[in-house]
């Protein structure tokens, strides 16, 4: 398994859809970044109120909340949304869809009949490409903001790297859904499609309106974009904390013994 690891990190590392998500992803949160910058300058609400726009006292008070942030605020208000659980179900259903379209898993199935180091391998590269993704995002929201302007208040290093971490398993779990959607229907649009409807938590709100009607317990707020949303360290309890590891190892779980018995059954 440690030599069909290295390969599939040398070929993520290789590939053009990998760099193609990552630019795209730095490029939207600049964008957000700049977008946000705009709104928390009193003097950009003057200028638009003087032009005839109607600024209200509720935009005042929005663009005051934003220039009181702290950096690691601001850093869950733009990441906290899902975004990146979309960019990382997009990359990683380019990444293992390749592995069919090229013919590589054939080769690989062929070698080992059983499969299980191929799904192993896969569930590690998850956790790779999630981690790069989720530092790639965290690190530009927290320096983007001095190219524009913004001060945010400064948080600790040690609060930075808690938050990083408990924001890169949640994604990690979700790069497993994709890997799994893959092995079972083997098409890449169905795949983003439900990337694209789980990471902006449109199945969260279904099934919350569902358990409201239904009068069912909260099972939406373990989901993996309800995970997402409501994590927030430091300010997370012990027991948020405890939801956020034990959704995201099960999902992981989940996702890894669902991929591998597709992988078993259906033909390559």
């Amino acid at each position: 398994m440690f030599n069909m690891l290295c390969m599939d990190l040398r070929r993520l590392f290789r590939s053009r859809s990998f760099y193609i998500i990552l630019g795209v992803t730095a490029a939207l949160i600049l964008l957000v970044v700049l977008l946000t910058a705009v709104v928390s300058d009193p003097e950009t609400l003057d200028d638009m109120r003087a032009s005839g726009a109607e600024i209200e006292e509720i935009d005042r008070r929005i663009s005051e909340e934003i220039r009181s942030m702290t950096q690691l605020d601001l850093t869950h208000e733009t990441l906290g949304s899902g975004f990146l659980l979309v960019m990382i179900g997009i990359g990683m259903t380019l990444f293992v869809n390749s592995d069919f379209s090229s013919g590589f898993v054939k080769n690989i199935c062929y070698a080992q009949p059983r499969r299980t180091g191929y799904v192993l391998s896969k569930t590690l590269t998850a956790g790779v490409y999630s981690g790069v993704i989720t530092m790639l995002g965290t690190v530009l929201v927290l320096l983007s903001p001095y190219l524009y302007g913004m001060h945010p208040l400064p948080t600790p290093v040690p609060d930075i790297l808690q938050y990083m971490f408990w924001m890169w398993l949640p994604h990690w779990a979700f790069a497993m859904m994709a890997l799994a959607l893959v092995l079972l229907v083997r098409n890449a649009t169905v795949s983003i499609i439900l990337s694209l409807v789980a990471g902006g938590g449109l199945t969260a709100v279904v099934l919350g309106t569902l358990g409201n009607l239904m009068h069912w317990p909260p099972v939406e707020r373990y989901l993996l974009a309800s995970v997402v949303k409501g994590l927030y360290v430091p300010k997370s309890g012990i027991e948020q904390l405890g939801v956020i590891l034990v959704c995201s190892v099960a999902w992981i779980a989940v996702y890894g013994i669902g991929g591998l018995l597709s992988i078993e059954k259906r033909d390559i």
